[in-house]
């Protein structure tokens, strides 16, 4: 992505975050920059002094880039439920890092180790559970292959950790590209 359209991005984001978290409508926004009208799956990762504050995303979308990143942007900032009880507020704004994780099409895995840790992420499904781990948690967190998956199933899906070796599970894999913005 061109340094102008992850400009764009950025800017749109803390403005949709700003007026989140004032409990302000979120303000329009429209964009021509070409790579920002692809409808694909993104996430919003938002965290202060390197503590996570609230990640939102989508596997797919049916509108521009550029409108999912401002929904989502606010979407992380107040209705993360990890964080119902300790939003992030009016004087955090300012130390907020934006990470944004544009997504490729979800590719499903016949073999559930059958990814490379770092540059793939999973989303593990059975019936009404879910879970998902971006391609950066398995770096930050240094797990191994099998940890990635239990940690994905137990924490994330609430499944129990060894579900992803039983047959019933979808499991998929994609890459992104992140940005991030550092405050």
């Amino acid at each position: 992505m061109e340094e102008q359209a992850k400009r764009i991005l950025f800017d749109i984001a803390r403005k949709s975050i700003r007026a989140a978290i004032k409990q302000e409508p979120n303000p329009p926004v429209s964009c021509s920059h070409p790579d920002l009208q692809e409808k694909l799956g993104v996430f919003v990762t938002l965290r202060t002094r390197g503590q996570l504050r609230g990640c939102i995303g989508r596997f797919q979308s049916d509108m521009p880039l550029y409108q999912s990143v401002s929904e989502l942007s606010a979407a992380s900032a107040t209705d993360d439920p990890r964080f119902e009880f300790h939003r992030i507020t009016p004087s955090e704004l300012d130390q907020l890092d934006i990470e944004i994780s544009v997504l490729s099409p979800l590719k499903q895995m016949d073999n559930p180790l059958d990814f490379e840790l770092g540059k793939h992420g999973i989303y593990i499904k059975k019936g009404f559970s879910a879970g998902c781990f971006l391609p950066q948690v398995a770096t930050e967190t240094g797990w191994s292959k099998e940890e990635f998956l239990s940690a994905c199933c137990s924490h994330k899906a609430g499944l129990s950790a060894d579900a992803w070796k039983h047959k019933d599970i979808e499991m998929y894999s994609f890459t992104t590209e992140a940005i991030e913005e550092k405050k």
